[in-house]
């Protein structure tokens, strides 16, 4: 996973993925199929680990703002995880660029992305109940902004900003979704 992370699938070779892995050409082939098996493996692991991560992250009783705050938080953590580089989104940087001559590629990801947005209203319309949210808001569409700033933290990420900077950016999405309260 971390070659097809730091390189993109493209780029990343059967050697760079046998060094990787310990494992000679054959090994990998009987064990994992092509690469493109091998990558999806890595997706479909990367994919299991995120929603366990972002329901443990959006899950409990802590206000809306700190729970997403946390959930923001966690994935910059990850998005600056790199050895070499900040390196963002696994299924962003990796998965977009090949969804579009892969259908069924496509299809998880916009699934993946459904999950994300359903996810995250659900947790703004808990919020909104509370009274932690506008009132005539709409939680689908608040969730489809938090989804998006989740995105362009691993853009950003990806692109260099500093821990600072994607700070910042939480901050700004955290005022777009939440009423100003003190919690």
């Amino acid at each position: 996973m971390n070659v097809f992370w730091e390189m993109g699938y493209a780029a990343a070779s059967l050697d760079d993925l046998s060094r990787a892995m310990g494992m000679n050409r054959p090994s990998i082939y009987a064990a994992f199929g092509d690469k493109q098996q091998l990558y999806r493996q890595a997706l479909d692991h990367y994919r299991a680990n995120t929603r366990a991560a972002i329901a443990e992250a959006l899950a409990g009783e802590r206000p809306l703002r700190r729970a997403l705050h946390d959930f923001y938080e966690r994935a910059i953590d990850i998005y600056l995880s790199g050895e070499s580089a900040a390196r963002g989104c696994f299924m962003i940087g990796t998965a977009l660029t090949e969804a579009v001559a892969n259908p069924e590629l496509r299809a998880t990801v916009a699934e993946s992305l459904r999950g994300l947005d359903k996810a995250l209203a659900a947790r703004i319309a808990l919020g909104q109940q509370r009274g932690e949210v506008d009132a005539h808001a709409n939680p689908a569409e608040l969730g489809q902004v938090a989804s998006a700033m989740l995105y362009l933290l691993s853009i950003q990420a990806r692109a260099g900003a500093t821990r600072k900077a994607l700070k910042l950016t939480i901050n700004s999405a955290l005022n777009a979704i939440c009423a100003r309260t003190s919690a």
